[in-house]
């Protein structure tokens, strides 16, 4: 969470599209890849993107212990989930890999520090609340560290990274749909990179 400001949420329909997705993202400044598990080639491109030099590479959207074992399988190195669900929890503690789980409200933020979790995804950001939502949710919890993904762009997220809790953001506009054109995805690779306190 505090390799890069911005962590791209990508989803990868053609697996073609996922080295020279990855080799841009990372020449831009943005190593830190989440490959949400939303595509039947998602596993394959987690794979193919681990070849990548100085990518890290870890696995987005994962519901289930099932799909977490894929995901490890596939060689991720995080997990990050929409939400949090004890069994999950449970499963990604076991395994030992760093796991942001999604929260959107104080329940979930108890049931993850009661698991010994204080890093945690949140989530929707903006149809949750947006920034005031999550001031209000940290004050509580001042041993929690956040990466708020769901809805947030270059022009919200400088707000976004002001704030303490906040050690990086979300967001898929550094990873637009369909083929990666290289040095577009370069430049806002590295304007989001920029971002960075």
């Amino acid at each position: 969470m505090r390799t890069a400001p911005v962590i791209p949420v990508i989803v990868i329909d053609d697996l073609a599209h996922a080295v020279p997705l990855a080799d841009a993202l990372v020449a831009g400044g943005l190593p830190v890849l989440e490959v949400t598990m939303r595509t039947p080639a998602a596993l394959d491109a987690i794979r193919e993107m681990k070849q990548v030099e100085g990518a890290i590479v870890g696995a987005g959207t994962v519901t289930n212990p099932r799909q977490l074992d894929e995901a490890i399988n596939a060689g991720s190195e995080f997990i990050v989930s929409p939400g949090l669900t004890e069994p999950l929890g449970c499963a990604a503690i076991a395994a030992e890999i760093p796991f942001l789980p999604g929260i959107a409200n104080a329940g979930d933020i108890m049931r993850g520090l009661d698991l010994g979790l204080t890093h945690f995804k949140f989530f929707p950001a903006m149809a949750a609340g947006g920034l005031p939502a999550l001031k209000a949710l940290a004050a509580p919890f001042g041993q929690c560290r956040f990466c708020p993904t769901g809805g947030i762009g270059l022009d919200t997220a400088p707000e976004w990274l002001a704030f303490e809790p906040v050690l990086c953001v979300g967001g898929s506009w550094v990873s637009p749909k369909g083929a990666p054109d290289r040095a577009i995805v370069e430049a806002l690779a590295r304007e989001a990179a920029s971002l960075g306190r």
